[in-house]
């Protein structure tokens, strides 16, 4: 029988880490906030700089940059330390948000959001180096919660407080508003740089992951794209982007990820690959939730968008259940929690079909957020953990760039479904069915191979 107990140790907030705690928080909210807020002011954006055409760019250029960002951030981290990376791309960020708020055209507005893709990329793999050398281990799970729980806040006013501000005082302050709290978390975070460690002994990367994180995103771009060409009936164009986009796609990722991901194999590479697989699944089906409940069961916006506030909240209290359970393994926990997405996403299946009512998926995506708060913080606990010395900061940016990767191929396949139904050539009920089990078959199978993740020692330990 697994035993559970609450540590008793002093927790992230306890006076030598106070400052640092909170300046891991500040700059997780600044991120989660603007990225929720541009989906709000975009519309008002494109129309003001006539550049519907272009609408997709915005988003296409900060999941590309972004990517390059974390491309870029981990050796440097490992190479100088935790302290020039976060400061470097919060000044970036911030650039970004300048240029995109007084942007006079939609090619400005575009470049804005590259610029803020690689300051949020830089930073976020940073963070991770900090809570590394920042906490020690048995505080790691709860620094890494933090992270989590950053994103509630922003879940649950974010929308509802940009809406306000295009509405009021014009889009272009949704990014210039954040410039002031950009400087702000660069302050926030200098005690936590002041406490982390020196320079590393890494080798210097050179451009060399930052280009292949630039062929790695241009593969998703091209993917998205071939999938949007294959909804429109344009068959050689979408043959054309799919083979360059998976061609592009897998060289990217093989420099990026470590060797082994594929196959799962034991210790870091298979926390990698399980951290895309369950992130691929999670945003794929999270991305057609309100569009579902909406179409199949005549729910009105707000009730329709409620179910991905009650994730929020199962997030977060299954961030912080995770940081304070010390008697179970964390290749354990971590099974639990794709276990929990499992049912999530079998029972999302299950409300497709016809006469099934609709009320469960509020129950349902508390489910799911609570399996999503215990994976993604304990996939950082494992790679921390088993990451040697002068490694840790490549580990995350792998760990991200699978994340980030797998979450935009998993919209984008949740979109072509979508699509799919709108030519008439698949039921929309049917359609989504087909996404929730595709999304329970990876999880449960997942959560199979859930051991690999563990490393050596604990693996024998529990033969």
């Amino acid at each position: 029988m697994v035993e559970e107990i609450v540590e008793r140790s002093p927790g992230v907030f306890a006076p030598q880490w106070r400052l640092t705690s909170i300046g891991i928080a500040v700059a997780i909210s600044l991120f989660a906030f603007e990225g929720l807020a541009v989906a709000t002011a975009m519309p008002s954006a494109v129309r003001e700089l006539r550049g519907l055409a272009f609408f997709g760019w915005a988003y296409s250029a900060f999941l590309v940059m972004n990517l390059v960002g974390l491309g870029a951030a981990g050796q440097w981290c490992d190479r100088v330390g935790p302290r020039k990376p976060p400061l470097t791309g919060i000044a970036v960020f911030t650039v970004g948000l300048l240029v995109a708020g007084t942007a006079v055209n939609m090619a400005l507005f575009v470049l804005g959001r590259g610029a803020q893709g690689i300051g949020v990329g830089l930073a976020s793999t940073a963070v991770f180096k900090i809570v590394a050398t920042a906490y020690p281990s048995e505080l790691r799970p709860r620094a890494l919660a933090i992270i989590s729980a950053a994103y509630v806040v922003p879940a649950l006013v974010g929308p509802i407080l940009s809406g306000t501000i295009t509405a009021h005082a014009g889009w272009r302050w949704v990014f210039l508003g954040l410039v002031p709290l950009a400087l702000a978390c660069a302050g926030a975070l200098l005690p936590a740089l002041r406490t982390s460690d020196a320079p590393g002994s890494a080798p210097a990367g050179g451009f060399r992951k930052p280009l292949f994180a630039l062929l790695a995103g241009g593969g998703v771009v091209a993917l998205q794209s071939g999938g949007n060409a294959v909804v429109a009936g344009r068959t050689p164009l979408a043959v054309l982007l799919l083979g360059v986009g998976l061609l592009a796609l897998v060289a990217g990722l093989r420099e990026l990820l470590p060797r082994g991901a594929t196959r799962l194999r034991r210790g870091v590479p298979a926390v990698i690959a399980v951290r895309g697989l369950l992130a691929g699944a999670f945003y794929a089906v999270e991305s057609v939730v309100p569009l579902t409940l909406a179409t199949l069961h005549g729910f009105g916006t707000a009730a329709a968008g409620l179910p991905l506030l009650a994730g929020s909240i199962g997030w977060w209290v299954g961030a912080q259940a995770q940081g304070r359970i010390t008697r179970m393994t964390r290749s354990s926990l971590l099974r639990w929690g794709l276990i929990a997405l499992a049912c999530c996403f079998v029972g999302m299946a299950a409300l497709c079909l016809e006469g099934a009512p609709g009320w469960p998926v509020y129950l349902l995506w508390i489910v799911g957020g609570l399996g999503m708060g215990v994976c993604v913080p304990t996939t950082g606990v494992l790679v921390l953990e088993q990451s040697a010395e002068g490694e840790t900061g490549a580990n995350s940016s792998a760990l991200q760039i699978s994340d980030v990767t797998a979450a935009g191929l998993g919209t984008s396949g949740a979109g072509l479904l979508v699509g799919a139904t709108e030519t008439g050539h698949l039921g929309f009920g049917v359609g989504m069915g087909v996404l929730g089990l595709v999304a329970t078959a990876v999880c449960a199978a997942t959560a199979m191979g859930a051991s690999r993740t563990a490393p050596a020692r604990e693996s024998a330990a529990a033969g």
